[in-house]
């Protein structure tokens, strides 16, 4: 019944965002895209390069920012959005829930761009200390499997802790007022906490977790629009690389859009991955094996098979005659 709550009410924020204009209604010729304050696609964003080269083919292109992964796939499933990019566990959450979702691609591990972080005079020296504290996080973000392997690791569960579900923003003001013992988070929120309030780093995905970076579509989209699709990965591959090529200019690009300092905005940068690539047999595997973590832990309601939601590129094939 939550889970339906959650759903209607996100519903109703889209219906009236769509309402004022906020978000742009479907049609053949836009590409409505969900972004958030990380990743490649911020930076694709700024350089306005997919803009022009989709104008070229008649496509708008409209970007909207969500504080979250769990709330852009939302915005994906009620039909707010196209594409757009999370990490590994909002998929998850989102196709047990019955979105109509595609994996497209994904970029290499970064296992350094989420941590578990401590206010800087805790006294927790290691995770199995976190045993019986209270923990803020984002519900159904990359970070929280994270925290299920952290924890796993040390010996403990889930259920030895006192989960906080707040989005970034709240979750900060949580962990700055000492309201919890924890916060598991991702950059460049992570970069942010560390330099602005000195937070210390207990322990980053290194060694724990992949922290794939997913892109990912409506069925519909993808189906409708594979050519779309692939100049999407391509331009996406084009500004990963670019970034690798050119950090200082990189980081003066995106600092002012995501309104952090450029030392903060240079670190979240460096601890990203780049790379795209279409979804391997390796990279489905991983995604399954989180997919049934959760479900064992009956953090979502059913079984999901990643394997059928995993989007193939057409590839024509000569008519007989």
């Amino acid at each position: 019944m939550k889970q339906v709550t959650l759903r209607r009410g996100l519903a109703a924020l889209l219906t009236a965002a769509l309402a004022f204009g906020a978000v742009t209604q479907a049609t053949a010729d836009t590409l409505r895209i969900g972004y958030q304050k990380y990743g490649t696609l911020t930076l694709l964003r700024a350089s306005g390069a997919l803009d022009q080269r989709l104008a070229e083919q008649g496509v708008n292109v409209t970007w909207t920012e969500f504080p979250a992964g769990p709330q852009l796939l939302e915005g994906l499933n009620v039909g707010a959005v196209d594409f757009g990019t999370t990490g590994e566990t909002p998929p998850v959450f989102a196709q047990a829930a019955g979105a109509d979702l595609l994996y497209v691609a994904h970029e290499p591990p970064a296992p350094t761009g989420e941590a578990i972080l401590l206010p800087k005079d805790s006294p927790i020296q290691s995770v199995a200390e976190l045993k019986g504290k209270k923990i803020v996080l984002n519900k159904g973000s990359n970070v929280h499997y994270l925290l299920v392997r952290a924890l796993e690791d040390a010996g403990l569960s889930i259920t030895d802790i006192t989960p906080i579900y707040l989005p970034p923003a709240d979750a900060r003001a949580a962990f700055e007022r000492g309201s919890v013992d924890a916060w598991v988070i991702w950059d460049p929120f992570q970069a942010a906490a560390e330099q602005q309030i000195g937070a210390r780093t207990l322990i980053d995905g290194s060694g724990l977790v992949s922290n794939h970076q997913f892109y990912l579509s409506t069925g519909s989209y993808a189906q409708a629009n594979p050519e779309v699709i692939q100049i999407l990965i391509e331009e996406i591959d084009a500004i990963g690389q670019w970034t690798l090529d050119n950090i200082d200019e990189a980081t003066a690009q995106l600092a002012p859009v995501i309104g952090l300092n450029p030392d903060i905005t240079r670190t979240a940068i460096q601890r990203q991955s780049y790379g795209t690539r279409l979804i391997s047999p390796e990279v489905a595997k991983a995604q399954q094996d989180i997919a049934d973590t959760f479900h064992s832990l009956k953090l979502i309601p059913k079984k999901v098979d990643i394997s059928k939601v995993i989007w193939t590129p057409q590839i024509e094939t000569a008519k007989a005659p």
